[in-house]
């Protein structure tokens, strides 16, 4: 194995990780920007309700997406295994 297929694997595992990540990160951050807001505009600083509602989205996130996250790694996975094998 040279360089290049080394450089290419770890060029793909950051890809799958952005994938995979970035869904429920930006959903996250935009649930916390939205309830930040609404909690400063109330004056009501209960830091359960960010929690709770980051809790939910996340949660719904990976019922919604997790069968294509688990596609998307497994696909990854039986790359790298292939690779190995020749």
């Amino acid at each position: 194995m040279d360089l290049a297929n080394v450089s290419d694997m770890l060029r793909d595992a950051v890809g799958v990780a952005l994938r995979l990540g970035g869904p429920v990160l930006i959903l996250t951050m935009l649930v916390g920007v939205i309830v930040a807001v609404f909690q400063a505009v109330t004056q009501i600083h209960e830091q359960s309700i960010g929690f709770m509602l980051k809790l939910i989205v996340v949660v719904g996130v990976l019922l919604i997406g997790g069968g294509w996250m688990l596609e998307t790694l497994q696909d990854f996975t039986l790359s790298l295994f292939e690779l190995i094998a020749s």
